[in-house]
């Protein structure tokens, strides 16, 4: 984007500077996984005249998904966003109530039959009709349904109108489900956590305003840019969990060292997202649960978030252990077995004469009280 084009439209842009504009679209071009050229075309698409109109309904929610949006305290991101959709309803936001809000609901839908983009947040009872969340004295599902038949696109944002969230959770007597389930013939881009990262959002919204289309989906129709990596991946204390040095309970030494919180059941070893990576509310290092010291517990995860007891420890998924890594669930003092051990080291792909030497070093020690396993410092 040339100084001039800038120029034209800073108006818009609420004074933000051209150098501050194109350093947060190079950022959301990395969060895409996209080249870092592609910021112009971004910044092109932001600045477009003609802004997305966006219908937001609200289903069984608790408002945190509207108000992680309003949280992110990047400079002036909170213009870029206001100024980068045209949100024509939402009942959190809404100037309006009652009749003269659905009015201006339904001019936008008709203006931008095909156009404009259904956001979702809350889960959608299904049972009795869907009764246990009216709005404007009609069963929540039936608005979804009816507003869905003219979207262009269609985004559930939070984990309830993803997978069915809080809501959903056993014994479900409102029969709640997420967005997926209800319009099955539809693609649903989900952007679950409880609460999302607003970035995640945001980036999707500009991935669609870019390339007229949506960004790669998983299976459970999650952006891949967003979900494709476990979070144990990139955890800080990914290194303590490598070295066998745990937290056994809250306050420990080990806890306040800041060690793997594994065996207080954290969910990153299962649980797909970028928490690590994109951080919450741009208040610096350490903004997100497991920065802060709780256990993950799988917000974004269908079957793992509000279904696993928070303390119960997680599935390792696709396991790729160190070649000397520690055993993780060894009873104190007990050391491991050289049997455990040579298969440990079998399964790393290390050499037999290293595995040996491992094997030896590991019989010689156990846990002591601050959680560190055998050889793990």
């Amino acid at each position: 984007m040339q100084a001039k084009d800038f120029d034209r439209i800073r108006d818009r842009l609420n004074g933000v500077s051209r150098r501050d504009f194109m350093k947060f679209c190079t950022v959301i071009a990395a969060s895409l996984g996209l080249p870092l050229e592609m910021a112009p075309r971004i910044a092109n698409a932001i600045t477009s005249p003609r802004r997305p109109s966006v219908i937001w309904l609200s289903g069984q929610a608790c408002t945190g998904c509207v108000e992680t949006l309003l949280r992110p305290s990047h400079p002036s991101l909170e213009h870029l966003i206001l100024d980068l959709i045209s949100l024509d309803y939402n009942e959190t936001l809404n100037a309006g109530a009652g009749h003269q809000a659905e009015e201006e609901m339904q001019k936008a839908i008709n203006e931008n039959a095909g156009k404009f983009i259904m956001v979702v947040d809350g889960a959608i009872p299904l049972k009795d009709g869907g009764i246990y969340c009216m709005v404007g004295n009609r069963p929540f599902v039936d608005i979804v349904r009816e507003v869905d038949a003219k979207a262009g696109a269609v985004i559930a944002i939070g984990s309830c109108a993803s997978w069915g969230g809080i809501p959903s959770a056993a014994p479900n007597p409102t029969g709640a489900v997420g967005l997926p389930e209800v319009l099955k013939n539809r693609t649903v881009v989900t952007v679950p956590g409880c609460p999302p990262n607003p970035y995640n959002f945001l980036s999707t919204v500009l991935h669609y305003l870019t390339f007229n289309k949506l960004p790669a989906l998983d299976s459970s129709g999650r952006p891949k840019f967003a979900y494709g990596r476990l979070i144990h991946e990139n955890c800080e204390r990914r290194p303590h969990f490598d070295a066998g040095r745990f937290a056994n309970k809250f306050g420990d030494e080990g806890h306040r060292l800041g060690y793997c919180l594994y065996k207080l059941g954290c969910k990153g070893p299962q649980t797909y997202a970028n928490c690590p990576a994109v951080l919450f509310s741009d208040v610096g290092a350490g903004a997100w649960p497991v920065g802060t010291g709780h256990p993950c517990f799988g917000c974004t995860e269908q079957g793992v978030g509000f279904t696993i007891p928070l303390f119960t420890q997680a599935i390792i998924k696709d396991p790729t252990p160190a070649a000397g890594q520690p055993p993780i669930s060894d009873e104190k003092g007990t050391g491991i077995s050289v049997g455990s051990a040579a298969l440990l080291a079998g399964a790393a792909g290390v050499a037999l004469g290293a595995g040996a030497v491992f094997t030896k070093k590991l019989g010689q020690y156990g846990d002591d009280d601050q959680g560190n396993s055998a050889g793990g410092e």
